[in-house]
């Protein structure tokens, strides 16, 4: 009867550690992890215990590590409504605007303050990320994107690191990893794009000065590049307003793709608003021709047309 019990015993015992090793497997923490996080969100209840487990299980694991990041960054945020005289903050338009006794709008949008400290952390641990996979690019553009937002209308530290990011590029030539898509030269040039956009819409001098910087940066490897090329025309006739230097990669952008429909668009806005009618017929023939649908290629035709039936 003893020896039976004892057996039994044994028995229990080893079920409740093979349940145990189950429950703490890494495919279980990461399941654990983002049911939590849908709840609670990625700094709430519960998640830096979770991930103080996860790390102590399994110390070479990136993602505790990733999670980390995200939720520091998370608790370094604080949501708050900012009150300005400009409609568009950072390109977005205001959530309300209202006039003052006086007539005088005044433009709310939503913004976020951020904890020095808590943030700083965060970058810690996003570094510390990138030292164990240095090839994993999501790794680098959450340093970027949480850079971005800290720095908001002055990107001077997410500019040198997208700098940083394209020189590893190049001189190091990484077989990028990204757990959702494959990392091709198409993808890179988009994902630096993207930053370049974003850069462009602050529509501020600072933002502007980001933009360049990367165009050029990337262009000082791929000389030939359209979308950077393109970005630098756009530069110099949005921000500086020199017709003559944006004309000039432009039309450089054409040469090497005569179908590149923002540069085509530009030329022709730009002689529109030159009033040089003769120019703006050049390039509306060419948007005749390679407007990106019908709608876009048929109003060039209009236009056109009205351009010749004038005397």
């Amino acid at each position: 009867m003893k020896l039976k019990t004892a057996f039994a015993g044994l028995i229990l015992l080893l079920a409740s550690a093979g349940i145990y090793a189950q429950e703490n497997t890494r495919e279980h923490y990461l399941e654990t992890y983002e049911r939590m996080v849908s709840k609670v969100g990625a700094a709430g209840l519960g998640i830096e215990t979770l991930l103080d487990r996860w790390q102590a299980d399994y110390p070479d694991d990136t993602e505790p590590v990733l999670n980390r990041f995200l939720y520091y960054y998370t608790k370094s945020q604080t949501k708050q409504v900012i009150v300005n005289d400009q409609k568009r903050h950072l390109g977005n338009e205001p959530i309300l605007s209202l006039a003052d006794s006086l007539g005088k709008v005044k433009y709310y949008h939503n913004d976020i303050i951020f904890d020095d400290t808590v943030f700083g952390e965060s970058i810690n641990w996003i570094d510390k990320a990138i030292r164990m996979q240095p090839d994993r690019i999501d790794l680098r553009f959450f340093k970027v994107a949480a850079l971005t937002g800290y720095e908001k209308e002055h990107p001077e530290l997410a500019v040198a690191e997208i700098k940083n990011i394209i020189d590893y590029n190049v001189t190091t030539s990484p077989k990028w990893q990204h757990p959702s898509y494959e990392v091709t030269q198409d993808f890179f040039d988009s994902a630096i794009q993207e930053y370049c956009y974003l850069f462009f819409r602050y529509a501020t001098p600072a933002g502007y000065e980001a933009f360049r910087q990367i165009s050029e940066r990337m262009l000082s490897y791929y000389p030939a590049n359209t979308i950077f090329l393109d970005n630098l025309g756009s530069y110099y006739f949005v921000a500086k307003q020199d017709n003559k230097t944006a004309l000039k990669y432009y039309n450089n952008v054409l040469k090497i793709n005569p179908s590149d429909i923002t540069a085509i668009r530009s030329c022709v806005l730009m002689f529109r608003r030159a009033g040089n009618v003769k120019q703006e017929k050049k390039y509306l023939e060419m948007m005749v021709k390679y407007g990106e649908d019908e709608t876009e290629r048929a109003s060039a035709q209009v236009r056109l047309n009205a351009l010749n039936a004038k005397k």
